[in-house]
């Protein structure tokens, strides 16, 4: 069998081959589905938290010695340059697409 293909047995759960724009309205529709019954601010929260633990843990396997505070600190430095990080990312792609660019990334 082919890669990509569906095995027989499997074809009749099988999704029909989707256009992008009907992937984007498949998951803005399962978007607000779900934040229209849970609270976004909890969940944005965790995971916020769970962005800072793996910056402590990827700190304190560097120098498993350093004082909490010290890491606590590099981990929110890690944060910040992530977010800057990003941000630099989506603003560049933004110009991309607005200059016309097929290759936004």
């Amino acid at each position: 069998m082919a890669n990509g293909e569906i095995p027989p047995e499997r074809a009749s759960f099988a999704m029909p081959r989707l256009t992008p724009e009907q992937r984007q309205l498949r998951a803005s529709i399962a978007a607000h589905a779900r934040w229209s019954q849970e609270n976004p601010a909890a969940n944005a929260s965790r995971g916020q938290a769970g962005l800072l633990a793996k910056f402590e843990r990827e700190i304190r396997a560097t120098d498993p010695a350093l004082p909490d505070a010290e890491v606590a600190r590099r981990a929110e430095s890690a944060r910040r340059a992530h977010m800057a990080r990003m941000a630099f990312a989506s603003s560049k792609a933004r110009a991309a697409r607005k200059a016309g660019d097929g290759d936004a990334a």
